[in-house]
Order: C-alpha cells, then sequence, then structure tokens
C-alpha cells in the first residue's frame, strides 16, 4: 500500500457572483516514500492547490487524501497540528526563514512549538546544520546568508522534526544554476533516506533530477511518468528520538516575544515609554490622596490619647417647642446609652474601661453672661477623655464646680484677652429639651477649637463641664443625665485601631474627631478618584497606540505567521504569542512608569519638606503593584483583537503575503 493515496480529491475555490471554479478534478493519485516526486504545470493548473492538500495548509476539499494510514481529510485542528508536527516538513521558493531569529533558532523553531527542551533541539539543529555544510553559520541571521545558505537552513528546518513527506514548492526557483544542483543534490539525498519527496516546479531540467514526473493541467492530471533514478546517499541524518508531541508553553511563548521584540527594539521602547506616562500619573495620584489623607490624620489625631476610642449611638434629629417666650431650637442629637450598651462595649477584646460621656447641640437656645453681655454657643457637653492637656491654651481641666470653655467662645467675649477669661465667673443658661437651667459657673480653663482631639463640638462655640458637675446640675433641676457618648480606654495604643472597627461593627458611630476624618477621607479619595481618573485618560491612549502597533505587527509578520502555522503552529499558540508581547510591553511601560513615579516622589518630597517640614506623596507597594497590573492588563486587552486575527489568518495566503 502507498504511503500517500489521493483518491477522487476535488477542490473548488467560491467566487463572486460566479459559479465555484473547480481548480482540482478529481484527482487520483499515489505516492510511496523514496520517490522523488516532480509535479510540473503552467500556472493556474492547480500543482500548488495540489501541494497545499497533501501538506495539510488547505482543508477545504473532498475526497480521501490519506498519509501513512490516516485520512487527513477527517482530521480536527487537533490532528492537524499533529501532522503538521510530525509528518510534513515545507520548503519554500523564498525561503520563508524568519529574519530576526539565528540560522539555529529557526532549524529549531519547530521543536520549539512542540515544547522540547533547548538542550535538545539545539543537538538536533546543530546536527542537520552540520550534515548540510551550515556549521559556521549557526549564530548569523538570514539576511547574513547566500540564497543556497538560506534554503539549506529552510531544508534543516523541515527536517528538524524528521518527517516522512518533504513538501517543496519551487525550492531552486530564487537560485543560480550551481546552487540549484546542490539543492537537488540534497533532495535526492533525503529521498534516497527513505523519504517522500514533492516538488511543484515550473523547471523541465529540475524536473528531470525526478524519478517521477506528474503533470497537471487544468485541474487534472494529464501524465504520471516514471522513471529509473539512481539517488546517492550524498548524507544521513538520523531519526529524531520518539517523544510526545507537546504544545507551546507560556514561557516559551514569552521567550520568542522577547525574540520578536529584539527586532523592533527602539519601537517597543517607545511604546513602552507612552504607556509609562499613563502608569506614572496614576501612581502619583494615588500617592498624592494617600499623602494628603495621612497628613490630615495625623493632625486630627496629633493630640488624642492614642489608647482612648470614642463612640457614640446614630445621631436622630429632634425638635421641640417650649413656650412663645423661650422656643428650643434643638440640633440633632444621640440617643442615650442604655447600660446594656456600655456592658457590649465593655466585652471589646482590649477594652480595659468603658466610661460615660454626653453632649448636646443646641441652635440658640443656650447662652452665658458676662460683664452684662450675652453670648449664644451651639453645644455644651462633659469634658472629653480624648483631649489631651496639650490642647488646654489657659488655665486648666474643669472640676466638679467648674467649666471650660472653648477658645472662639473666650475670644467673642474677649477679643484682646480671652486668656484672661480663666477664674472669671459667668451666668449662664441650658436649654434642655423645653427646660432651661440657670446658674453661675466658674471659668477654669480655655481649649483650642482647631486642635485635633477637639473634633466638631470643638470647632463650634462650646462649653465642657465634668459628667459628675453636669449630672448634678441636671438632677437639681429634675432631669436625668443620660450619656449619649462613651469613651474606652485601650490596653495598648496598637489596638486602638482595632477598637474601633469593633465600634463600628456592634452598630455604633466613633467619636467627632473620626467622624470628621472618615468625611474627610471620603472627600480626598473621591478627589484622589477623580483626578486618577483623569490621569487614566492616558491610559486609553495608550491602549489605542498598542492596538494600533499589534496591527502594524501582524501584517509584518504574516507570512512568519503562516510559516508557523505550517510547522505546526496551533491558533492558540500564535495568540499566545502576540499576546505575550503585549505583556512584556505592559510589563516594562509599568515599570519605568513606577520608577519614573518614585523618583518624581522623592524630588517631590524634598521640596515640600523644605517649604512645609512635611511631606505630601505617599506611595505604597499596593499602588507600585496596581501600577504594574493595570499596565499589563490595558497592554493585554488592547493585544486581544489583533492576536485574534493573527491567528485566524488562513496559512496558504499568508505565506503568499509579500
Amino acid at each position: 500500500m502507498s504511503y500517500l493515496s489521493i483518491k477522487n480529491l476535488n477542490k473548488y475555490y467560491k467566487t463572486t457572483n460566479q459559479p465555484d471554479f473547480h481548480v482540482l478534478k478529481s484527482i487520483d493519485l499515489d505516492l510511496d516514500k523514496g520517490e522523488l516526486v516532480s509535479i510540473i504545470g503552467e500556472s493556474g493548473s492547480g500543482k500548488s492547490t495540489l501541494m497545499n492538500v497533501i501538506g495539510g495548509l488547505d482543508s477545504d476539499f473532498s475526497g480521501d487524501v490519506v498519509v501513512g494510514g490516516d485520512n487527513i481529510a477527517n482530521f480536527s485542528q487537533k490532528d492537524m497540528v499533529l501532522y503538521h508536527k510530525k509528518k510534513v516538513g515545507f520548503v519554500f521558493q523564498s525561503f520563508n526563514l524568519v529574519s530576526h531569529l539565528s540560522v539555529l533558532e529557526n532549524v529549531s523553531l519547530a521543536m520549539t512549538l512542540s515544547n522540547v527542551s533547548k538542550k535538545i533541539r539545539q543537538e538536533r539543529a546543530k546536527e542537520l546544520l552540520e550534515v548540510l555544510g551550515l556549521k559556521e553559520q549557526l549564530h548569523k541571521k538570514p539576511n547574513q546568508l547566500s540564497g543556497g545558505q538560506k534554503q539549506r537552513v529552510a531544508i534543516a528546518r523541515a527536517l528538524i522534526n524528521d518527517p516522512d513527506v518533504i513538501i517543496a514548492d519551487e525550492p531552486t526557483g530564487a537560485l543560480d544554476s550551481e546552487t540549484t544542483e546542490q539543492v537537488l543534490d540534497i533532495l535526492e539525498s533525503i529521498a534516497a533516506d527513505g523519504k517522500l519527496v514533492i516538488m511543484v516546479t515550473h523547471s523541465s531540467r529540475v524536473a528531470q533530477r525526478s524519478n517521477r514526473v506528474i503533470t497537471i493541467a487544468d485541474g487534472q492530471i494529464k501524465k504520471d511518468e516514471t522513471f529509473e533514478r539512481h539517488f546517492k546517499k550524498g548524507f544521513h541524518v538520523a531519526a529524531k528520538a520518539d517523544q510526545t508531541v507537546k504544545q507551546l508553553s507560556l514561557f516559551s511563548a514569552i521567550k520568542l516575544a522577547l525574540l520578536n521584540m529584539k527586532e523592533k527594539l527602539s519601537r517597543n521602547i517607545l511604546i513602552a515609554l507612552g504607556s509609562s506616562i499613563g502608569i506614572m500619573s496614576v501612581v502619583l495620584m494615588l500617592s498624592l490622596g494617600k499623602g494628603v489623607n495621612d497628613y490630615l490624620n495625623d493632625q486630627m489625631q496629633k493630640n488624642v490619647d492614642p489608647t482612648i476610642a470614642e463612640a457614640q449611638m446614630p445621631v436622630e434629629t429632634s425638635t421641640s417647642n417650649g413656650d412663645d417666650e423661650q422656643p428650643d431650637l434643638a440640633g440633632p442629637t444621640s440617643k442615650p446609652f442604655a447600660q446594656s450598651d456600655l456592658d457590649k462595649l465593655a466585652t471589646i477584646d482590649h477594652v480595659t474601661e468603658v466610661s460615660k460621656a454626653y453632649s448636646n447641640f443646641s441652635f440658640g437656645g443656650s447662652a452665658l453672661t458676662y460683664d452684662d453681655q450675652s453670648y449664644s454657643f451651639m453645644n455644651f457637653s462633659t469634658i472629653s477623655a480624648i483631649i489631651s492637656p496639650n490642647d488646654i491654651v489657659a488655665g486648666e481641666m474643669p472640676d466638679d464646680q467648674t467649666i471650660m470653655i472653648n477658645q472662639s467662645l473666650a475670644e467673642k467675649i474677649n477679643q484682646d484677652d480671652p486668656d484672661s477669661l480663666v477664674g472669671q465667673t459667668v451666668s449662664m443658661v441650658l436649654t434642655v429639651d423645653t427646660k432651661q437651667i440657670t446658674g453661675d459657673f466658674k471659668i477654669s480653663g480655655i481649649y483650642n477649637p482647631n486642635g485635633p482631639s477637639a473634633g466638631i463640638a470643638g470647632a463650634l462655640d462650646s462649653v465642657q463641664f465634668t459628667y459628675d458637675h453636669l449630672k448634678k446640675l441636671y438632677e437639681d433641676n429634675g432631669l436625668e443625665l443620660e450619656p449619649n457618648a462613651a469613651y474606652l480606654v485601650v490596653d495598648d495604643r496598637q489596638h486602638t485601631d482595632q477598637v474601633k472597627q469593633d465600634i463600628k461593627s456592634l452598630g455604633y458611630s466613633g467619636g467627632d474627631a473620626d467622624i470628621l476624618a472618615d468625611t474627610f477621607s471620603q472627600m480626598i479619595d473621591i478627589f484622589t478618584y477623580v483626578l486618577t481618573g483623569v490621569a487614566g485618560i492616558s491610559l486609553v491612549v495608550s491602549a489605542i497606540m498598542i492596538l494600533t502597533v499589534m496591527y502594524i505587527s501582524v501584517v509584518e509578520r504574516t507570512q512568519e505567521i503562516g510559516v508557523m502555522k505550517a510547522i505546526g503552529a496551533r491558533k492558540k499558540d500564535i495568540r499566545r504569542i502576540f499576546v505575550s508581547e503585549a505583556f512584556l510591553i505592559g510589563l516594562f511601560g509599568g515599570l519605568i512608569g513606577i520608577g519614573v513615579a518614585l523618583l518624581l516622589t522623592v524630588i517631590g518630597n524634598n521640596l515640600i519638606m523644605d517649604l512645609f517640614d512635611t511631606t505630601i506623596l505617599h506611595p505604597t507597594l499596593a499602588y507600585l503593584l496596581f501600577g504594574i497590573g493595570i499596565s499589563i492588563f490595558i497592554s493585554m486587552i488592547a493585544s486581544l483583537i489583533p492576536a485574534y486575527s493573527a491567528s485566524r489568518l488562513d496559512p496558504v495566503d499568508a505565506l503568499r503575503h509579500d
């Protein structure tokens, strides 16, 4: 039985508004190993189409093409890939060597696609190149070789996987007469070595070196002549060790992508630089947002006792009406803490003590009188355990007989010398719901409303009592003081943040300072994200740039893609190579971007430190990794369409591309 048997092969080309063109008409042909077969005919006769069908480059046909007992007409895509890797090798008229790969890399490319180890594929390639007289040319590029040397490299590439069939398309068409004879000697030797060699040629001189000449005209075999030829064994190539055929690995795809990128190194560097601008901008904006946030939080917490955490009940708005003479314009107040709430807070890990506190906001209902002048204030509360002695600008903390006022209220009373109010007695009216509490009180101290620990209450005109003092005052007026805040003492400052989180998880809110810090943080976050989004527009430009360049790369390497498909590359392999290139561009762009961002951070922070004694750009590892990640992601997304287009190229059309 013949090694290659063709039965009733028909092939049509679809045409627009015309009947399909019948290019191969009921071809029957049997070929065997050891033959050197020339297929001759005029242009358009169908000989190249027959070669493409036998080689598995064109699978749109009817009939049977049985090679080594397998009918390629029934092959799946996976079967066809294995066919290209194991049973057939191609030699092309224009050599179709990959220009940016060395001779050694070109020859071993088919084994690279099969994921064969570097050592094994290089040993095999060196053996073939030595047999073909190219031992000294291993590391040269194709443009450094003569035409005959290029064709011998192509023959070595066709033989690398030890196929049973070698298909040569006009193998001497681009060679002079002397080199033609050398190449034909090699092809004869390959046939003598037990392989089936099929040449497509226009030259009768080349055909005369064959032992079988098949003439095709109008898609039909017109003549099939066999001649007595004695082929000399000019060389013998040892059979390739039988190995399981694997697929191109991701690591190998990345290495191929690196080799491809070196060919257009300057262009790829410019693309990476363009991409890095967006990454740098994004990282800087995120770092700026964090720096501002850190600065504000630091200022908010600068004088706060780090072992104290505040808890409040959710705020509710209440309005109550007094008599016509004294309306009550009460603002939002917090619900009181029940003992069960305090007990629940006491169960939080690392909390050693829970103390009660109270705060009341009254818009226009509370005032103090000094030197016959009345001064309204909006808040009165118990002394905060968070306030530190650093917040006291004059005097001292109040005791159970005195009060403390904030600096803005003191300045309203005595703008020229607010500190002189310490030790003075004032009359005061406190409005609680519908009832008023009056009395004379001595001022023990003044605290700074701008101090970070003062919170919202400190920013308003306010008066502070000790909890016991205010409780007694309420009781003397027939009222009950119910705590609407609590202060938790933490055993170690390193646990304070966790305690604050636990407070919120139990359904309570943080203290005024925490609420204010959270509000500012949210505002800064929004501002940061807006700026980052604006900076991120440049990433869209980068993506369009990468998309365009990748499309150009597909066009430039169309013939290379055809070669790779002919020697066993899957669609997935082609996609993987192009996406790997995009991955590398994104990686390099991201690294350049964060490198420049870090450099600008150092320069910027040094300048700001000299001017304001602080830093404002705070990059984190997360931001840097995000910058690299988003660069890679955008590059790979931009490459998907070009990579898909490359993988879908028809190998026959790709090989014809100039």
